[in-house]
């Protein structure tokens, strides 16, 4: 136990001091090359609420780099990358035993985890680049992004149906439920419910604390499952986050942008596929699952009945909009997402 207790250690260590090493680099990179968003988000949203509480924040993202999420997948990667080539370089050494890159484990999120950077990445260099009309207005993009995460929770699905050899989900307290084929489809869902919660992005530090706060109950949720090897990955995921974190909070240094929201929330639900533990990722993740559901909830009651249901969706900036600084809202994110993420992994344990 004490030696898997070390191999998570390490890499997560090593994940949040590569982060730390790396970001003033790509700080004066992002600032030199202005990699920030041209337009503002509040151009197409007229609610009086959305403005005041804008008023500011409208200003930082023309002058705030859009792609710190870039920190998050390089320290994470590199991590990965460092500790395989020494496992091989030197075979007889720690470093094969700090290797956590395993076929069973750790193959799927990590490829899911490289793609959505890479997707994110467009999202974010077209916004720098003043697209904002293609990526907030246009029913194409939005298709192709909607298409993009089904693919990635196809292939997850059909790894995990026909290589791993999974078809059901473990229902807390009621054993397993078998979907058989379906699985496959429930996995896309399932990726693409915690894709949507990636609206959580919209205040220094808060996405950075919540998604830190979920990962790492997931690694214990893998080390519980003696899936070591997951467990490490989720471990360095944490730390990478928790560098971010380091300059994303007030004032922020930079954003974390889709580069970082996209690969981190799908990887999350390959994550709760491989923990089987997907029913409880939304108590786990519940202030992701509030979020989402604020928003879905906003848009839906404004089409059906021409009412807000909020004063601004997603519910943090609800939050804002009727009197609490932002920096509160950031802080009682934390300690539910806290709360929850350890609700969480008692509720799998016990089950």
């Amino acid at each position: 136990m004490l030696l898997d207790l070390f191999k998570i250690f390490v890499p997560t260590t090593l994940a949040f001091f590569l982060g730390i090493f790396f970001t003033p680099f790509a700080t004066h990179f992002f600032y030199k090359y202005k990699m920030w968003k041209k337009k503002p988000r509040n151009e197409i949203n007229t609610s009086p609420e959305f403005k005041s509480i804008h008023s500011q924040k409208e200003k930082n993202e023309i002058s705030v780099p859009c792609v710190g999420g870039i920190i998050i997948w390089v320290s994470v990667l590199l991590t990965i990358f460092l500790i395989y080539i020494l496992s091989i370089l030197f075979p007889e050494s720690i470093f094969v035993k700090l290797n956590f890159f395993s076929r069973s484990q750790t193959l799927i999120p990590i490829a899911i985890f490289i793609l959505g950077s890479f997707f994110g990445l467009i999202d974010d260099i077209l916004e720098i680049n003043g697209k904002s009309h293609i990526t907030r207005h246009s029913v194409w993009y939005t298709r192709s992004k909607i298409f993009t995460i089904i693919i990635l929770g196809l292939l997850s699905g059909l790894w995990f149906y026909y290589k791993l050899g999974m078809s059901g989900v473990h229902i807390p307290f009621d054993g397993t439920l078998y979907l058989g084929i379906l699985f496959i489809p429930f996995v896309i869902f399932i990726m693409f419910a915690t894709f949507s919660s990636g609206v959580i992005d919209g205040i220094d530090g808060l996405s950075g604390g919540v998604l830190a706060s979920i990962f790492t109950a997931y690694s214990v949720i893998a080390f519980t499952n003696n899936q070591i090897d997951l467990a490490t990955l989720c471990g360095a995921i944490t730390g990478a986050i928790l560098a971010f974190l380091w300059f994303n909070i007030p004032p922020a240094r930079f954003y974390m942008g889709e580069t970082g929201m996209m690969p981190l929330t799908i990887t999350l639900a390959t994550v709760a596929f491989l923990t089987d533990s997907v029913l409880l990722l939304p108590v786990i993740a519940f202030v992701l699952t509030a979020t989402s559901f604020s928003s879905s909830a906003q848009i839906l009651s404004k089409k059906l009945f021409g009412k807000r249901i909020f004063k601004v969706a997603p519910l943090h900036h609800h939050f804002e909009a009727i009197g609490w600084p932002s920096y509160k809202v950031t802080m009682r994110f934390w300690v539910l997402s806290i709360v929850f993420a350890i609700i969480g992994v008692i509720l799998f344990v016990i089950s």
